[in-house]
């Protein structure tokens, strides 16, 4: 059986690496459960930089981040995108529904608005953390 990919947005994942035990940490851990997550060349650059900001030094230690960002890594799939797309309102986010698409992710896991309003996209739900942890991904085709 092929593998279930889900696709997760810098936001969700640095807040999964800063603040434990709060919503988007349980998404991420359901994604590792119930299959992988992807993740493009241009989207592991964008978490990497994201976590390495000195605003979160407050919250956690770099070398801690660091190591979540090596743990998520080898946890996860490295995609390449075959298609570029121009589908959001913000363009930086378009990398996140090239990836979706790419392996038709099971779903995008965001609290991003510029994103979740897009839900679905081309046929591929478009979550915040909670209601992917309130959905089974399995009713969905």
């Amino acid at each position: 059986m092929p593998d279930k990919y889900f696709v997760a947005d810098a936001n969700v994942i640095i807040s999964a690496a800063i603040f434990v035990s709060q919503k988007p940490t349980l998404a991420l851990q359901k994604i590792l459960l119930e299959g992988t997550l992807a993740f493009s060349e241009d989207i592991l650059q964008e978490y990497a930089e994201t976590l390495s900001r000195k605003r979160f030094d407050k919250y956690v230690s770099i070398e801690k981040r660091l190591n979540f960002l090596q743990q998520l890594t080898a946890s996860g799939t490295l995609i390449a995108i075959k298609n570029k797309i121009q589908a959001c309102r913000d363009p930086k986010d378009d990398k996140y529904l090239e990836l979706a698409l790419a392996y038709s992710a099971k779903c995008i896991v965001t609290g991003d608005a510029d994103l979740l309003i897009l839900h679905p996209f081309k046929d591929i739900p478009v979550l915040t953390p909670a209601e992917f942890l309130a959905d089974s991904i399995d009713n969905n085709p």
